[in-house]
């Protein structure tokens, strides 16, 4: 193929050359016939990418149509119901309810719902009265002494370097507005988290915020923050759904000066938390470390989030509780397919428990082992519904946590480009012109309108389905394809046997 391109590049410039002497005419195309050739013959002798090397010219094409994949798939080839993470149809509900517009849909659905993996609400003959205000959990156990009365849906945890400046204020204004929490995420408690939102603040492995010189827990520095008034909550982050053992990643095209300054890191360069924690290393001291972090926080509700993996080391978790009788006012259970801004792809595509299966386990084993009165469960996995609220709490969570469904509201188009710094509606991305396209003002808004919006969704299906609260949804609310099965069947139907015969065989019994 090389030979060709340089015979038709060689011949459109001979004849070129011709009409500019015989004829006198224009040499700008002479000229750029040359600059091709050049460009041509460097593209043949480089040994970097073989198909420039084979086409030169012409595979840069290639390398054209490669980086606006995703828009050409989003745009001319997915349909309603395609997209991954999120159907067009998913990113279409919830720019209707951030916009306050109507979300309502034509003509009927375009889902499969004969199929066995269709699932669905009871409804009742009967729905209740749509309650219009939006209901709150009280979270606080017997250890907490400054119990967290928090909304039904809040937002997840995305971190200031993940996401921008931009970003962050309108979240947390939009949080103040609707009377709900703003996790931190991992990259710490900054400036920007601080415009009248309540804050739940999360830390990682890097213990950005509380960090002492050799990138440990302070103790001192974390008291410090932790008791601000806005800090609500403190989660503890043992592992996130999308990358669980693998710990943050913050590219190093996002590692401002102004960010690393924040964290205590080198500028500019990767940053990758570490796997695990260096302030406790078993289940011991994980209850440990809760003790001292709610005296360090003058009793403000600790808990900690993970997505599920070995499921015995969670029981043994749940064990040193029960023995120390010191318990997180919360957990917060993320599913393999949660979010990230950059991740490996084997650790998105092959590690961890999905979130139905993980939320039904966490749940069951609190129950079991009598101590799920004692514990909040969060749940935080694709959380951008109505519905998917009500699904959560059917599985066993108290509240829910979304962190897409909020990116969606600040108006990112899923480009998938939140590694890479270009997020093209400046949610995730700190370059500074790109960030400029986000105005606070209208999406605080529209952050506000669609968690309003959302919950009063959830409210209208739990009236269909004749239910006055939510303490009154379980599994049972819900139908399947497969023989209709209640939820809570499909998955670990009657894994938690052995639980009680352990402890029955520990006591003594």
């Amino acid at each position: 193929m090389r030979k060709q391109i340089f015979i038709v590049g060689i011949s459109l410039l001979a004849i070129s050359l011709f009409f500019n002497y015989y004829m006198e005419t224009s040499y700008l195309f002479s000229v750029i016939m040359i600059a091709f050739i050049s460009i041509g013959f460097y593209n043949s002798i480089q040994k970097k990418h073989a198909i420039l090397r084979n086409f030169p010219i012409i595979g840069y094409f290639r390398y054209i149509f490669e980086s606006i994949s995703p828009e050409i798939q989003q745009y001319f080839i997915e349909r309603s119901t395609d997209g991954k993470p999120f159907s067009r149809n998913q990113r279409s509900l919830v720019y209707q309810r951030a916009k306050n517009i109507s979300s309502n849909t034509p003509f009927g659905t375009q889902l499969d719902l004969n199929h066995s993996n269709y699932e669905g609400i009871k409804h009742s003959v009967f729905p209740t009265k749509v309650n219009e205000e939006l209901s709150r959990v009280l979270v606080g156990g017997k250890d907490c002494k400054q119990p967290y009365s928090a909304s039904l849906l809040n937002i997840s945890a995305m971190s200031f370097g993940s996401l921008s400046e931009n970003a962050i204020i309108a979240l947390n204004k939009g949080a103040q507005r609707g009377h709900f929490y703003h996790n931190t995420g991992e990259g710490g408690l900054t400036e920007f988290h601080q415009n009248g939102g309540d804050i739940t603040w999360q830390i990682g492995t890097g213990y950005f915020g509380c960090r002492d010189d050799r990138g440990g827990f302070d103790g001192v520095r974390f008291a410090e923050k932790a008791n601000l008034p806005e800090v609500k909550m403190i989660e503890i982050k043992l592992s996130q759904g999308a990358k669980p053992g693998h710990g943050g990643v913050l590219p190093a095209a996002k590692n401002t000066e102004q960010i690393a300054k924040i964290r205590g890191v080198i500028p500019h360069t990767l940053i990758l938390s570490p796997p695990s924690h260096s302030a406790f290393s078993n289940a011991k001291e994980l209850v440990e470390f809760i003790d001292r972090l709610r005296q360090l926080s003058n009793g403000k509700p600790i808990g900690f989030k993970l997505c599920i993996g070995q499921t015995s080391e969670f029981e043994a978790i749940c064990h040193e509780m029960i023995a120390a009788d010191c318990y997180p006012d919360f957990i917060t259970v993320d599913g393999a397919e949660g979010g990230t801004g950059a991740a490996p792809l084997e650790f998105s595509d092959g590690v961890g428990m999905p979130f139905e299966p993980a939320l039904i386990f966490v749940n069951k084993t609190l129950i079991n082992l009598n101590i799920r009165d004692k514990i909040r469960i969060i749940g935080s996995g694709k959380i951008i519904s109505g519905y998917s609220i009500l699904h959560a709490i059917a599985l066993g969570a108290d509240i829910c946590n979304s962190a897409r469904g909020f990116m969606f509201s600040l108006g990112c188009i899923q480009a998938l480009r939140c590694h890479n710094n270009q997020c093209p509606t400046g949610v995730a991305t700190q370059d500074k012109m790109l960030m400029k396209g986000l105005v606070v003002t209208d999406k605080s808004e529209r952050v506000y309108h669609f968690h309003k919006n959302t919950l009063h969704a959830a409210n209208e299906l739990l009236a269909a389905a004749g239910k006055s609260s939510y303490e009154e949804v379980d599994g049972s609310i819900f139908m399947r394809g497969d023989e209709f099965t209640h939820l809570s069947d499909l998955y670990f139907p009657n894994n938690l046997g052995n639980i009680t015969t352990h402890l029955k065989k520990k006591e003594g019994f």
